[in-house]
């Protein structure tokens, strides 16, 4: 029981300083005030890569390593990922945001200068060829999709627990 309770702890012990979990695991010098860091994802688009040690390894309670095995595979864990993620935006990240600051901006300009004068000259010039889609809608997908969302709603799912 004391051994499980010692692992719900997300922090570890090592040579007197702290082991944190945090981007930079064991690089933190003490001394050192680091001012609250931006949030660089605001709209929580990556919550998905929020992989921590204990995601990827686990030991269930039947087989235990030695405790130095367990905390250095963690720490070496953490700096290897610390590194390699430095290493491949340090190699990777400006000319990624140059060539999708370029995609997007094509984009734009072809959406903006290009699609919708277009979309909006025929929707000008063809009002007659909008009623005509739009009835061509009611006659024939319109009715196919809401037989077909009657029938599934008729569709009952029980799930039972064993």
């Amino acid at each position: 029981m004391g051994v499980e309770k010692e692992k719900l702890n997300t922090s570890i012990i090592m040579d007197e300083d702290e082991f944190n979990r945090s981007i930079e695991p064991i690089l933190m010098k003490k001394g050192k005030v680091y001012s609250e860091a931006p949030v660089r994802d605001p709209n929580e688009i990556n919550t998905h890569l929020k992989v921590g040690f204990e995601d990827v390894i686990g030991e269930p309670s039947s087989a235990h390593s030695f405790d130095r095995v367990w905390i250095g595979s963690h720490a070496t864990f953490e700096l290897v990922k610390f590194f390699f993620y430095r290493l491949l935006t340090t190699l990777l990240a400006v000319p990624m945001a140059f060539t999708l600051g370029l995609v997007f901006g094509v984009l734009s300009c072809v959406h903006i200068w290009l699609v919708m004068p277009v979309v909006q000259s025929f929707m000008m010039l063809l009002p007659s060829a909008q009623k005509i889609w739009r009835s061509l809608m009611d006659i024939f997908v319109v009715p196919l999709f809401q037989s077909l969302g009657k029938c599934l709603s008729s569709i009952q799912i029980d799930s039972t627990e064993n």
